[in-house]
């Protein structure tokens, strides 16, 4: 067995400095007090997996039979699953869990169906990436092309993350806060070298007397009139005291995912992690699961997949397997959360981790004259640990055109006077599920209540 690096406690964090917690104080004045009739679920946690570009729902989450929806009647469905032009292994993927029938890309996350939740159905009201990827991010329709709202992870950080040192990690993903505290914001980096950078001592740093004498002026600048008066300049003294308290914490040891030794040598093997490169999905996914199980992060994102934007015969050839990496990769990530046990409880991490795995939008159910798909209004949404009920799809795009179907949000069930799931009522959902009642997000939307029921 590997042994793995202890979790941080409070203690240890309270010793090595402020941490970002420490800008609690600084906070917008926006957020919502506790009611009392809210029970926050302090020991969850979150990981969201972005599937950047557009999925091909019929190759994975929301697939057709091609036996019955043919080409010689694609016309009539406006479906086509274009299995013909794929390689001739291409079928889909049954499993013994209801409903779970799955497009030839879904990969090894078809071994978790039993804990899989499927959201079918979905609408983005839109065509394009940025409006898609914001609307998933914060459950609110963009102005123009700027996000409107706060992260869901934003608004999950704020309630549980505040002794958390990074209570929210990003890779490669947008995130936003509009009325948060500010300790609930993202740190955002472009890779694991870059989150490494962030948590290492700069070699190139300033020796103790320049360094004391900095720090002397900077708190004489803090001290004045105009500063006390000024938000920004407050703020960005304050990150810079949360950064230095960070450093001295030495967390990057959780990260060196080249280092040799058998922790980071089982990782490696368990996500394929190439140690050259760093940047990858992999090494994201892995690095997702060390900040969670460390008590380093409450909430992490990271970009599972990439470059699915397919509008031409590269769809055929790359969409597939780029896809099939993204949900390897979530699977490897809930073996290995489903392996470590959660606090001595008895309890796996998956059981206190919610994964969600997300895109912009889905891809037409028409390949196009270029032999790709092109954007598409319909989406889907698979979620599974953090107490979901799994082995279950809840709604249906309809079996001509792929268009989003009205269901009860109660139930799940499929109802004509119900309303078309957006990503606002997921994020209802699993907030009230959490113990925050009311719409602290301003999502002006039902919670999927199915989800949990």
């Amino acid at each position: 067995m590997v042994n793995r690096m202890p979790p941080l406690s409070r203690r240890a964090l309270l010793q090595g400095g402020l941490g970002l917690g420490a800008l609690a104080a600084f906070g917008a004045p926006g957020i919502r007090a506790l009611g009392a009739s809210d029970t926050i679920a302090s020991d969850q946690y979150f990981i969201f997996c972005y599937f950047q570009g557009g999925w091909d729902l019929l190759l994975s989450l929301d697939p057709r039979d091609p036996a019955i929806f043919r080409n010689d009647t694609r016309k009539l469905t406006g479906i086509q699953t274009g299995f013909e032009l794929l390689p001739s292994s291409a079928s889909l993927v049954r499993t013994s869990a209801d409903d779970m029938v799955f497009g030839p890309y879904i990969g090894a996350l078809a071994d978790h169906a039993d804990k899989l939740v499927v959201v079918r159905g979905m609408s983005m009201d839109t065509l394009t990436h940025e409006v898609g990827r914001r609307r998933f991010l914060t459950g609110r329709p963009p102005a123009g092309l700027q996000a409107q709202g706060s992260s869901l992870a934003t608004i999950l950080a704020s309630y549980l993350g505040k002794d958390d040192p990074v209570p929210q990690l990003s890779v490669m993903v947008e995130s936003y806060n509009v009325g948060f505290p500010t300790y609930s914001s993202a740190i955002r980096v472009t890779s694991v070298d870059d989150l490494l950078r962030a948590l290492r001592v700069n070699p190139n740093a300033l020796g103790t007397p320049d360094q004391a004498a900095i720090d002397t002026l900077l708190a004489q600048v803090r001290d004045c009139e105009t500063v006390r008066r000024s938000d920004f300049y407050r703020s960005s003294l304050e990150f810079r005291a949360a950064a230095q308290s960070l450093v001295r914490l030495g967390l990057d040891g959780r990260f060196d995912f080249a280092a040799a030794t058998p922790e980071m040598e089982a990782l490696r093997d368990h996500y394929g992690i190439d140690p050259t490169d760093l940047r990858s999905s992999p090494a994201q996914g892995a690095a997702a699961v060390q900040a969670i199980t460390s008590g380093i992060s409450r909430c992490v994102s990271i970009q599972a997949a990439g470059a699915l934007d397919s509008h031409g015969p590269e769809w055929a050839s790359a969409h597939g397997p780029r896809l099939q990496d993204g949900f390897d990769l979530i699977a490897a990530i809930a073996s290995d959360l489903e392996s470590r046990e959660f606090k001595a409880t008895g309890e796996s991490w998956l059981d206190h981790t919610t994964i969600v795995g997300f895109s912009e939008f889905g891809r037409t159910p028409l390949v196009n004259s270029s032999g790709g798909r092109d954007h598409y209004l319909h989406n889907a949404a698979v979620m599974l640990g953090g107490g979901l009920r799994g082995g279950r799809v809840i709604g249906k795009s309809s079996d001509v055109g792929m268009a989003p179907t009205p269901l009860d949000l109660t139930t799940g069930a499929l109802d004509p006077g119900g309303q078309i799931v957006k990503p606002e009522h997921l994020f209802r959902a699993i907030l009230q599920h959490h113990g925050i009642q009311d719409d602290v997000g301003d999502y002006r939307a039902d919670p999927l209540s199915a989800l949990y029921t």
